[in-house]
């Protein structure tokens, strides 16, 4: 029986990228004697691919991976789901947002593309993936700090935000590294600022300012990229996705991968996973709140 491994979220984002890439370093150095199926369940922002586990009590042949949808879905929709549903394995790494523009713009700090939008309140659009969740989290947080108003338009996945970007459809995104990677190696789309307290420490990213160091606000904003698995299910059963995603981080592929993608490696696992968990559900919380996102 082949494990399977539940996405949350659409096709071509960073969640779906990850997935699919976990599952081949699984399969190439035999850290499972079963085959790992990756499957997109997004409708719902996700809820019904978390709702899909919360019900498969005692199943070890189901893994999810998170990421911050975990909290903001439930939170926005009202839907019965909280992580403590389900069994948190690990943390895998952590997903930077990068504020990107169409290359051929003429803004060359965040600064410059803030004051084009402050002229005209509501008329630039943000584009981000879904409603209520972490880009449009940020999209808050950016006009609370910088006094500015955008038209948040959502899309069903990060993919078909850099997409949009790339045609000049909408104006900006926050997309994370790895759904822009390939537009902006090709030219195509441009990083203004990393909303993070410190540079990417990748060669290739660390040129990207933070912005702090380009606007002096020292705004961060780091997404999860986790995995749990169904609840009731036994120790020994997640002590093997444990071992197994600790040696997956171990691989050399999945080191390319972290610095390829732009994601900050960030492995824990157990009491310091849950309290990690306890508090950024409090952070999205209130952050949520104050951009009258709650449901």
């Amino acid at each position: 029986m082949p494990v399977e491994f539940i996405i949350p979220a659409g096709a071509g984002g960073g969640a779906d990228v990850m997935a699919r890439f976990i599952a081949p370093i699984i399969s190439k150095h035999k850290l499972s004697p079963k085959p790992f199926v990756v499957i997109n369940k997004s409708a719902g922002a996700g809820a019904e691919g978390f709702m899909y586990v919360k019900g498969q009590k005692g199943n070890p042949h189901v893994i999810i991976i998170t990421l911050d949808n975990l909290f903001t879905t439930p939170l926005a929709t009202g839907v019965p789901f909280n992580w403590r549903d389900m069994t948190p394995v690990a943390r895998m790494a952590l997903d930077y947002f990068v504020l990107w523009v169409n290359a051929e713009t003429p803004y060359k700090t965040p600064t410059d593309y803030f004051n084009e939008v402050k002229k005209t309140p509501g008329k630039f659009v943000m584009g981000g993936t879904g409603a209520k969740q972490e880009d449009q989290i940020i999209t808050v947080l950016l006009e609370q700090q910088f006094g500015v108003k955008f038209n948040y338009v959502p899309f069903k996945g990060g993919g078909a935000v850099a997409v949009e970007l790339v045609g000049k459809h909408i104006d900006s995104t926050v997309n994370n590294p790895a759904e822009a990677v390939s537009h902006w190696k090709a030219g195509r789309l441009k990083p203004l600022a990393l909303l993070d307290h410190e540079r990417m420490p990748f060669p290739g990213w660390k040129d990207i300012p933070t912005m702090k160091e380009a606007t002096g606000k020292d705004i961060a904003y780091l997404m999860l990229r986790g995995i749990f698995m169904a609840p009731g299910v036994k120790q020994e059963e997640i002590d093997f996705y444990v071992n197994t995603m600790k040696k997956v981080t171990e691989t050399p592929e999945w080191k390319k991968y972290c610095e390829d993608m732009g994601l900050k490696p960030a492995f824990i696992t157990g009491a310091e996973y849950v309290k990690w968990l306890e508090t950024k559900e409090a952070d999205t919380k209130a952050l949520m709140a104050s951009g009258k996102l709650l449901k």
